[in-house]
């Protein structure tokens, strides 16, 4: 059974997945003109402005949207990219990060012009199409699935795992479910507060001991970032022939990764973004934008040096020790905990939020106490096939939704000047 699983996993993440994601994202930067190089001065503009309608903060949105993106995958997948696909695998999670930015723009744009107050996201503007019911019904059922795949109890198997069983098994359960509950029956405010209390700080903490890593090895960067764009071409295979194959692997897995990361494309940032007490199309997309960047273009991406300047053995843990000493192992599992736990709340929203289109009522506390539970076994059963039916159900969510971006995008306007 999991090789079928994972067999079913690598047909549908195949390269006409990859490419579809990625020629959409092309499509959508010729079509509204480098949107992502309009990023930073839109936020410079708005700075102060009021754009209130109701709803969670924006800032609160941002933290629940990047949190539920980011997860345990910046650490440790960066790490097993690295591995198997080089250093160039990083200049292909760029690659992918740049396009993807220009997705997550135009499916919050489209988010907020056809949501209303039962319908959100994808899933409002796939019932735009005709036969849209359909492709929504399917997106649904996917979303649901990831959530408490990819969204709950894969992310307490990372965290158990990067335990090295200081804790047991059965008490990271228990805990695990407890708070999840206690967060996630509260609602959309109560995730959205979490996550503004947790996500900046960990995130700013995790920044920092990466930087450190630099600076303290900082005659390597330059050569760090020479491997990366040698690498993405196969420059230093050619010599032996094997560059081909190098930068076939470099790509795959940094392409893959990157989607992964940040999810542009998958429909999970507009769900989040529905949230948000602006009703401005634009903004929403902006904003959707700059989570993608600091997701893969900051995070990952320090990471990524701090492995390639730092560790001997390109492990996050070997990385950090010069400069954390003891604390390092503990240092990991709570930022592995917190990076987890923001993705878990951000994904029950998700989950909810599909569970309410396909009942037509909220999930409730029955929903909230089954996702509690679910998540937390990820700390006591093996997760292969969860693993596996987790990534297929991304590439589900993600085949509807490119159909409603792509035929939708004469909705989709560049932001004004």
């Amino acid at each position: 059974m999991n090789d079928f699983f994972e067999k079913t996993r690598d047909m549908v993440w195949g390269w006409g997945l990859v490419g579809l994601l990625l020629g959409a994202g092309i499509m959508y930067t010729v079509r509204l003109r480098g949107v992502q190089l309009k990023l930073f001065p839109f936020l410079w503009r708005q700075r102060g402005r009021k754009h209130k309608n109701g709803g969670i903060s924006q800032f609160r949105t941002v933290c629940m949207s990047l949190g539920a993106a980011m997860g345990t995958g910046n650490i440790t997948g960066v790490a097993a990219a690295l591995a198997v696909g080089g250093s160039g695998a990083v200049f292909w999670m760029w690659v992918s990060a740049f396009f993807g930015m220009a997705l997550v723009y135009a499916e919050n744009s489209l988010s907020v012009q056809f949501s209303d107050s039962e319908l959100h996201g994808p899933m409002a503007y796939l019932n735009g199409l005709p036969g849209g019911g359909l492709l929504a019904g399917a997106f649904a059922v996917s979303c649901l699935c990831a959530a408490f795949g990819m969204g709950g109890a894969v992310q307490i198997s990372a965290v158990t795992d990067s335990m090295r069983s200081a804790v047991s098994r059965p008490v990271i359960a228990i805990a695990a479910a407890v708070v999840i509950f206690a967060v996630v029956s509260g609602g959309a405010k109560r995730i959205a507060a979490a996550a503004q209390a947790l996500l900046p700080a960990a995130a700013a903490l995790y920044a920092a001991a990466c930087i450190a890593v630099l600076v303290m090895h900082r005659e390597r960067v330059p050569a760090a970032f020479r491997d990366i764009f040698a690498g993405a071409f196969g420059l230093r295979q050619a010599a032996g022939g094997a560059a081909g194959f190098a930068v076939k692997q470099a790509v795959s897995v940094g392409v893959r990764r990157g989607i992964f990361s940040n999810e542009a494309g998958l429909g999970s940032s507009p769900i989040l973004h529905s949230a948000a007490e602006s009703d401005r199309p634009e903004l929403q997309g902006m904003w959707a934008m700059f989570e993608v960047f600091f997701d893969t273009m900051i995070c990952c991406t320090l990471t990524a040096l701090a492995l390639l300047c730092g560790s001997p053995d390109m492990s996050v843990s070997g990385a950090l020790s010069p400069v954390l000493g003891g604390l390092t192992n503990g240092f990991i599992s709570i930022e592995m905990s917190v990076f987890a736990f923001c993705t878990i709340i951000g994904w029950y929203y998700c989950g909810e939020a599909a569970f309410r289109y396909l009942t037509g009522r909220p999930g409730g506390i029955v929903l909230a106490v089954v996702f509690a539970v679910f998540s937390a076994l990820g700390a006591v059963l093996t997760m292969r096939t969860v693993w596996a039916v987790s990534d297929i159900s991304n590439a589900l969510m993600a085949l509807p939704n490119l159909a409603g971006l792509i035929f939708l995008c004469r909705r989709v306007n560049k932001p004004a000047p």
